[in-house]
């Protein structure tokens, strides 16, 4: 009797959600970002004053949301309407009733806990960064605030969408491998987060991965934005 042999669960690939050069564009802005963000911590070494906090920090903030749904507009409309890729695909998972909402909070809430710990241990056994800080730019006034808070959730709709919903489904695509895919985005995100500095940056790349591990596991993205909104959150409200 002949046997048939069935394929490996890590065979299946998705299909690629966008253009090869769309993707490569975008990864060039990605590094030309990052190379800016470079430039600058040069020269605020050179000239601490350009970390000092402006008098009014609400249009830096502005501008930085603005950036954030840029990146979101082009994934959106430049890729995946090219495909035929449903958004709703992109980000997966479902809210059809509260105990929904309940399960993907409880699941952000772990990330965000479980993550604060690892976080807090790499900041005992590495060096400490001598890039700029980026303390001065945190909020200081109430307005600044809430416009911290319109930033955090627009960067953890928006940036989750871009790397662990784009970038990973098409690293997935692309080499049929899911943990490869999974460290490639990572890898991609502590880069564009280079402007924070070395050490800041091999952090944020763990956090991509961690990130990326949920939203495989979960196949959504909707516990990693709750997440990545309320790390970014804490971060300039409460852990300042």
């Amino acid at each position: 009797m002949a046997t048939v042999a069935l394929p490996r669960a890590e065979s299946w690939r998705p299909r690629l959600i966008a253009p090869l050069w769309h993707t490569l564009a975008l990864v060039l802005l990605l590094v030309a970002l990052t190379a800016a963000g470079a430039l600058f911590q040069l020269r605020a070494h050179a000239n601490p004053a350009l970390t000092t906090h402006p008098p009014n920090a609400a249009p830096l903030y502005l501008s930085l949301m603005l950036a954030e749904w840029g990146l979101f507009y082009y994934v959106w409309k430049g890729g995946l309407r090219r495909t035929g890729t449903p958004l709703r695909e992109l980000i997966g998972g479902r809210w059809s009733r509260g105990r929904d909402i309940l399960v993907d909070a409880a699941v952000a809430a772990g990330l965000w806990a479980g993550w604060t710990l690892v976080s807090l241990g790499l900041e005992r056994v590495m060096a400490p960064d001598h890039a700029a800080s980026i303390q001065s730019l945190l909020p200081r006034t109430a307005l600044e605030a809430g416009l911290w808070v319109g930033l955090s959730v627009s960067a953890g709709i928006c940036e989750e969408a871009v790397f662990r919903g784009y970038f990973q489904t098409q690293f997935h695509a692309l080499t049929g491998r899911r943990w490869l895919a999974i460290i490639l985005q990572a890898l991609l995100f502590g880069i564009s987060h280079g402007y924070q500095g070395a050490a800041a940056g091999l952090k944020i790349a763990l956090l991509g991965a961690l990130y990326g591990a949920i939203a495989s596991w979960r196949k959504s993205l909707r516990p990693g934005m709750m997440a990545h909104a309320w790390t970014d959150i804490a971060s300039g409200l409460l852990f300042r």
